[in-house]
């Protein structure tokens, strides 16, 4: 679903922000093969599918693949089905399925080559990634994550959280108080019969949407600490940055004490994103009230100033929203 921007919030705070998903609302996204989703997902599958699939050795993921292949019959062409008694799982709209760890289908070779040169042990998870558009976690009532097929993470490394707290997890996150407190209850939550969803956003220096740390861009291109009052210098700096955000949603696995996490990313320019005098507005009065650690955490450190000025010159510039 679009981003809801009224999700911004004035001020900014660090903090779990769920509220219940709609009824009826789709947490999964089918992903097309001309999409960026797909082709940055079967980059990353190619080159460091070990940072991305990863699993607590010994964990049963079929609970979960069977809540997000149930999830997907919703849909009028699924794009996941899972039979464990047949031990089969397929993505049909790629053309592909995994049987028995085997690779079986005749959709584009490229998908293909790239399931069987995978260990057996990451070829479903490789299979599901590149069928839906989100990224997908296993949380369970414990607040610990079991499993993860991410290969579009937001500057933090899949490979380092498997296995750990939500309290952990969220340790190095900047003014993390509240998170880190709120850990069990969320787990608690979040693996109950209701579904939720939270929205997260960021201005990114790096348009991708894989930003694994060890790949992400870490530094602006331009000159971020140039003088906030030089208009062009202001719009070079909006013109690297991107808008990104994320929905988040929560998928209760019935009977197992889990929920799938997904995670839908987007990222388009900035100047792109900002199309309304209200919204221009809102991202500036956010970003204005983010406290000194959570913009280092996030790198907009040096590029605050310059971000805020071009802003405020783009919202006296745009239309009011059609009421």
């Amino acid at each position: 679903m679009p981003f809801d921007v009224s999700q911004i919030a004035v001020p900014f705070r660090m903090q779990p922000g769920l509220r219940r998903a709609a009824p009826g609302s789709m947490p999964l996204t089918p992903a097309l093969q001309s999409g960026r989703h797909f082709r940055e997902k079967m980059a990353v599958l190619s080159a460091c599918a070990d940072q991305a699939l990863v699993g607590v050795a010994g964990f049963d993921a079929a609970p979960a693949l069977a809540a997000i292949a149930a999830e997907a019959s919703r849909a009028p062409r699924p794009a996941f089905t899972f039979d464990r008694a047949g031990n089969e799982c397929a993505a049909p709209r790629i053309g592909w399925a995994i049987r028995d760890g085997a690779v079986h289908g005749d959709g584009d070779a490229a998908v293909g080559a790239l399931l069987r040169a995978l260990p057996e042990r990451q070829r479903i998870a490789a299979l599901l990634s590149l069928a839906f558009e989100e990224d997908l976690a296993v949380i369970d009532a414990s607040a610990r994550v079991p499993w993860l097929a991410v290969c579009l993470p937001s500057r933090w490394a899949p490979e380092d959280k498997i296995g750990r707290h939500l309290a952990e997890i969220h340790a190095p996150v900047a003014d993390n108080a509240m998170l880190v407190a709120a850990s069990e209850q969320l787990a608690r939550l979040v693996t109950g019969p209701e579904r939720w969803e939270r929205f997260v956003w960021t201005v990114s220096a790096d348009p991708r949407l894989h930003q694994h740390p060890a790949r992400a861009a870490a530094t602006w291109a331009v000159d971020a600490d140039s003088d906030a009052d030089n208009d062009t210098d202001g719009e070079a700096l909006a013109a690297q940055a991107s808008f990104r955000s994320e929905h988040q949603t929560f998928l209760p696995v019935d009977g197992a004490g889990q929920a799938v996490f997904t995670i839908h990313i987007d990222s388009e320019p900035l100047r792109q994103a900002i199309g309304s005098r209200e919204l221009a507005a809102r991202v500036r009065d956010s970003l204005a009230s983010m406290s000194p650690a959570v913009l280092a955490y996030r790198g907009l450190d040096k590029a605050r100033d310059r971000l805020l000025a071009w802003l405020s010159a783009r919202a006296d510039s745009l239309p009011a929203s059609a009421a």
